[in-house]
């Protein structure tokens, strides 16, 4: 039977460690998220990745919060982030940096995720919208493309914290293997 790994042989990361580690090229935006317990969920997923950076647009609750700590469990400290009011230049300016920008939503002529591709070192930055709204569509007329999650139940949505791990596996599953 096998025993199961303890945390301390995990080969965890120090904090210290975390920051100076190279990133992958992706940069998670959350268009006017709502629930603190969803943002922390994020921060907890981009840690696990290797996230380069989260921005947490609008009304997105900001660290330091109690409720986000809880569902970070301390990724808050160890992932770069930034709010910003203006995702619309946030965006243009990730674009002229040499980004790919992908909305994750359901829109005509969405890709699925699972005919979706990125190349090895493709700059990434995938906007994820609010529980109820979903992307705002004034960001969704400046995204490359719009990536939408196969779903074959009867409520078609995901929690956005359960979105953005589906999501960012595929992504470094391509970039890894390409």
């Amino acid at each position: 039977m096998p025993r199961k790994i303890l945390n301390d042989e995990l080969g965890r990361l120090s904090v210290e460690e975390f920051k100076a580690a190279p990133k992958n090229e992706i940069v998670v935006i959350l268009d006017n998220i709502r629930s603190r317990n969803n943002v922390g969920s994020v921060f907890r997923t981009a840690d696990a990745f290797l996230v380069k950076e989260i921005i947490l647009g609008g009304i997105t609750p900001i660290p330091p919060h109690r409720d986000i700590y809880k569902t970070a469990l301390g990724a808050t400290d160890s992932v770069k982030w930034q709010h910003s009011n203006d995702l619309n230049a946030f965006i243009e300016n990730l674009k002229k940096i040499g980004y790919k920008v992908y909305a994750i939503e359901q829109v005509e002529q969405s890709i699925s995720l699972s005919d979706f591709t990125v190349k090895a070192n493709e700059k990434v930055a995938i906007i994820f919208g609010s529980e109820v709204g979903g992307v705002h569509q004034e960001l969704v007329d400046l995204v490359d493309a719009s990536v939408e999650i196969p779903q074959f139940g009867t409520k078609h949505s995901l929690n956005i914290s359960v979105s953005v791990g589906v999501v960012l596996w595929e992504i470094l599953k391509q970039m890894k293997s390409a």
